[in-house]
């Protein structure tokens, strides 16, 4: 008995790790969760060094000619664990910027992204017919969510003969990086 109990909790420790927020705590903490993506293009100059964490669905992955990649994400509202929601609501769009190569392919437009970083202004360009006034995130650590199959069932499916949790795998991509200023 005492080695079922031993092995019930270990997999609730794994299963609460994978349920985890997908940015560290450092960085949550650091940052003001409580600051939108509509307060700050209002003026993004005035909230430069401000830390925000925001995500939403890739439009455009694009390298540059000094070796970052700027990343334009369509903004969504985020859930408890940082997934950007399914819904209509968005605040608008906003640029990250990685100081590394990221692949345009597995960061590809449709995808979902979390992000956590400092905002360093803004950039304008062309949307349409008009330009657009980019808030602009220096990422510190981006969290690239994996493509899920539509599941009609819960994501854990439990049987108390078989205790093994189904459909478990919630890794995504992580980007990490520590950058420190002098």
């Amino acid at each position: 008995m005492k080695s079922r109990l031993k092995w019930f909790l270990l997999l609730s420790l794994i299963l609460l790790s994978g349920c985890a927020h997908v940015i560290s705590k450092d960085l949550r903490i650091k940052a003001d969760l409580s600051l939108t993506l509509t307060q700050v293009r209002q003026n993004p100059d005035a909230f430069k060094g401000k830390w925000v964490v925001w995500g939403g669905e890739i439009i455009e992955t694009v390298n540059q000619q000094d070796g970052a990649t700027q990343i334009e994400v369509f903004q969504r509202p985020l859930g408890w664990r940082g997934e950007p929601k399914e819904t209509t609501a968005s605040e608008g769009r906003f640029l990250v910027l990685a100081d590394k190569y990221l692949d345009p392919y597995v960061f590809r437009r449709g995808k979902k992204i979390t992000v956590a970083g400092e905002i360093t202004g803004e950039k304008s360009k062309p949307l349409g017919e008009r330009d657009y006034r980019y808030p602009v995130v220096s990422s510190k650590q981006i969290y690239l969510w994996p493509v899920y199959y539509y599941q009609p069932y819960p994501y854990y499916y439990y049987d108390p003969w078989w205790s093994y949790p189904y459909g478990w795998g919630g890794f995504g991509f992580y980007y990490h990086h520590h950058h420190h200023r002098r």
